[in-house]
C-alpha cells in the first residue's frame, strides 16, 4: 500500500511539472486524459463518413481507424496530455460582415499559422520530458489523425458544443489544442460537462444550414469547408450567404455566449496583422502567385493557393454591390485559372448584368472558356 500511494504522488508530481512547463511555454490550460477516455468517438466517426458529411476530405475515411482511437495511432500510448492556446480576437468577428467591399478572414488565420507555433512549443516541452524523464512520445497538433476536441473534452479544456466545436467556460470558443501521446502512466482529469443547456445560437447563425441537428455538421454546407477545404466551383446555393467571407467563417464560434469569458490573446503571433484585419477585395482579387505567396508567408491561408483564394475573394466581390470593382472582375475573366474565370463572371453578372450580357454572345461563342460559358448559361 505504502508504495502504491508512493508511486501515485509521484506520477501526481510528474503530472503537476508537466503543466507547468506548458504554460511556462505560453500555453493557457493544460489537463490529461487516458486513450480510452473516448469509446463513442468510432462510432459517430464512422456515421459522419457514412453518409458522406466529409465531403471531399478524403483523409478523414481514410485514417478514420486511427482518428477514432489513439491506441490505434500509437499502440504504446498510456496517457494524453491536451493543451490549449487562447486565440480570442480584440473585435467581434461579426462586425466585420458589414464591409462588404473588404474580406471576412478568420480570426485563426490573420497571422500565423498556429501549427508552427504551437508545434514548436510542444516540442520543447516533450523534448524536456524524454530527456529528463526517459518518456517516449509522440507531439501533434492538428494535421495528423488524432481526435482533439473529444480528448480536450475528456480531459476537461472543455466540451463539444452544439456547433461541434470545443466551447472553454474560461476562454469561449477561443482555443487552439495540441497533443502530447507519452507512455507515461499521469493521473486523468475529470472531463468537462455539457454546458450548452437549451442555446441553440450557433446553430441558428449557420448562414448556410450546415447543422442537420444539434451537435451534428455536415461539412458540405459549411462555409469553411467550402472556402479552404473544396477545391472547385463553389455551389450555386452557397455563394450569396458567403457574402464577403473570404477564408473560413467564425459565426457559430462567435455567437456563443461562453464568449463573455474570453479575452484577447496573450500571443502576439495571434494578434490580426493590420494588412489581414480587413483588407481590400480588390487588392486581393489582383494578386497574382508570387504576391499571394509573399502576402501569406507563415500563414494558413498560403496552403490554398492562389486560385482557390481568388475563388472565394471574387465570390465575396459578386456579393459586395461594389460596382466600383466591375473592371478588376472583368480582367479576371481571362485568368489563367478555370476557377478564377469561372467565379469571375458569376461576379460580373452579381454586379453589373447589363454589362455581362454585352459580352454574353462573344463568351458564349468560345469555346476555349468552357467555365465561363457554363456560368452565364445558368
Amino acid at each position: 500500500m505504502t508504495t502504491s500511494i508512493s508511486e501515485a504522488s509521484a506520477a501526481q508530481s510528474l503530472k503537476r511539472d508537466i503543466i507547468d512547463r506548458l504554460l511556462a511555454e505560453g500555453f493557457d490550460v493544460a489537463a490529461v486524459t487516458s486513450p480510452g477516455s473516448i469509446p463513442l468517438v468510432p462510432e459517430r466517426l464512422a456515421r459522419f463518413i457514412g453518409e458522406g458529411r466529409h465531403g471531399v476530405m478524403g483523409w478523414m475515411a481514410e485514417k478514420a481507424d486511427r482518428r477514432g482511437d489513439p491506441r490505434v495511432l500509437w499502440p504504446e500510448v498510456r496517457s494524453i496530455i491536451v493543451a490549449g492556446m487562447n486565440y480570442g480576437p480584440a473585435d467581434d468577428p461579426m462586425a466585420r460582415l458589414v464591409h462588404r467591399d473588404k474580406g471576412a478572414i478568420s480570426v485563426y488565420a490573420r497571422n500565423r499559422d498556429y501549427h508552427d507555433v504551437i508545434k514548436k512549443r510542444l516540442k520543447r516541452v516533450g523534448r524536456w520530458l524524454g530527456e529528463s524523464k526517459g518518456a517516449s512520445l509522440k507531439v501533434f497538433v492538428d494535421t495528423a489523425p488524432i481526435p482533439e476536441k473529444p480528448l480536450a473534452e475528456a480531459a476537461g479544456l472543455g466540451w463539444q458544443g452544439k456547433h461541434t466545436n470545443l466551447v472553454s467556460r474560461g476562454f469561449g470558443s477561443w482555443l487552439f489544442l495540441g497533443a502530447i501521446y507519452t507512455d507515461l502512466d499521469l493521473p486523468a482529469d475529470r472531463p468537462e460537462p455539457d454546458h450548452c443547456g437549451q442555446c441553440r445560437n450557433c446553430l441558428d447563425a449557420c448562414p448556410t444550414n450546415a447543422f442537420p441537428a444539434p451537435y451534428q455538421l455536415d461539412a458540405r454546407r459549411c462555409i469553411s469547408y467550402l472556402t479552404i477545404e473544396y477545391d472547385g466551383h463553389i455551389p450555386l446555393e452557397f455563394r450569396q450567404p458567403m457574402a464577403n467571407r473570404i477564408y473560413g467563417c467564425d459565426d457559430c464560434l462567435a455567437v456563443c455566449p461562453w464568449n463573455k469569458f474570453a479575452s484577447e490573446a496573450r500571443e502576439a503571433a495571434f494578434h490580426a496583422r493590420d494588412e489581414l484585419a480587413a483588407p481590400l477585395l480588390t487588392e486581393l482579387a489582383m494578386l497574382d502567385d508570387a504576391a499571394f505567396r509573399a502576402l501569406f508567408s507563415g500563414s494558413p491561408i498560403k496552403r490554398i493557393g492562389r486560385d482557390r483564394f481568388v475563388r472565394n475573394v471574387l465570390i465575396a466581390l459578386g456579393n459586395s454591390g461594389d460596382t466600383s470593382s466591375v473592371q478588376v472582375v472583368e480582367s479576371l475573366l481571362d485568368d489563367a485559372s478555370p476557377l478564377v474565370r469561372a467565379m469571375a463572371a458569376w461576379a460580373l453578372r452579381a454586379l453589373a448584368p447589363a454589362r455581362a450580357e454585352a459580352l454574353r454572345p462573344a463568351r458564349l461563342a468560345s469555346e476555349a472558356q468552357p467555365d465561363v460559358r457554363r456560368e452565364w448559361m445558368a
